[in-house]
């Protein structure tokens, strides 16, 4: 091993060749010519004094220690970019990039809108979206601004409730004029439900209305909240949805609602650093401002004066 520190540009074609598993591969993800990546590797592995890949029919295999670089090399990933977004803007512009991270509903079903109007207000500021139902931690800059349903509990986090998502039993009207409308709980047995696939997964719900959750219960399994949503849109069983976005699919009936519900809480959260950027002040105000709207109740939003929010 030599005395000097390899740099984040070795490492860089050293977690690309891991990901694609082929130098070829690893070229083309970066923007590199497969030589220049090749030199990078061999450079690596020339400082560390070790190799870090084997060839087998399938490509280049990481070795056991290349396996125990990638996290150092991802956490170097998430701050050579969380340095290149906050360099590229001005702190008193609104103009760079903004990285923000949701759970897949939030991002798929309830954000697109909102980013919209915020392009149309900050035409200069671009947008990245991460969908993810992990909570990605903000202190090492994985995101600028998170949407979270549980509280942050970081001290260096600025972090503000926005409000409460409501979520309850719902199924498509044509399972209902085949089923019936369930009465009770126990009616619920004679239908299809939706539901996850994974333990793990089953135990983000809780035990609703005294109904016992387990997989078997579930005629549709998927841990996707996307393709749960999918598959309760297509009729395919009884489900769970929120309250405010199951009101945009006029084809959603609510079913038992006030016994299978529960509530979410609504956090909008970045980093207390990025306090003094102008375009990350702006996003965080305009989320918290929309997210505020999507989950007031109706009567709310009917008293609202008519016209852009």
């Amino acid at each position: 091993m030599t005395d000097t520190a390899p740099g984040w540009e070795l490492y860089r074609s050293f977690l690309a060749v891991v990901r694609e598993g082929s130098l070829s591969g690893a070229a083309r993800q970066l923007g590199l010519t497969q030589p220049t990546v090749g030199r990078h590797v061999d450079a690596l592995e020339q400082t560390l004094g070790t190799a870090l890949f084997t060839r087998s029919q399938g490509g280049l295999a990481p070795t056991e220690l290349a396996l125990a670089l990638v996290p150092h090399a991802e956490a170097m990933s998430m701050a050579a970019e969380a340095l290149q977004r906050a360099a590229s803007g001005e702190a008193e512009e609104d103009r760079g990039t903004v990285r923000i991270t949701a759970s897949e509903m939030i991002g798929t079903e309830v954000l697109p809108p909102i980013l919209a109007r915020f392009r149309d207000d900050h035409p200069r500021i671009a947008v990245e979206l991460v969908l993810s139902n992990r909570t990605d931690d903000l202190i090492r800059r994985d995101a600028d601004i998170a949407i979270r349903m549980i509280r942050p509990t970081q001290s260096s986090l600025v972090a503000r409730k926005v409000g409460t998502i409501a979520l309850g039993l719902h199924a498509h009207k044509n399972l209902i004029q085949r089923f019936g409308m369930p009465l009770s709980v126990e009616d619920l047995t004679q239908c299809p439900i939706i539901g996850f696939d994974r333990e793990s997964s089953i135990r983000r719900l809780k035990n609703l209305g005294g109904f016992p959750l387990s997989r078997e219960l579930f005629t549709f399994r998927c841990d996707s909240d996307i393709g749960q949503f999918a598959a309760l849109k297509a009729g395919v069983g009884f489900g769970m949805c929120q309250y405010p976005l199951a009101r945009r699919y006029p084809d959603l009936v609510s079913v038992l609602p006030g016994t299978i519900e529960f509530e979410l809480d609504v956090w909008i959260a970045m980093h207390e650093d990025l306090k003094t950027s102008r375009r990350m002040r702006l996003m965080f105000d305009h989320l918290a401002k929309e997210m505020a709207a999507y989950t007031r109740p109706p009567a709310e939003n009917s008293t609202a004066k008519p016209g852009r929010k």
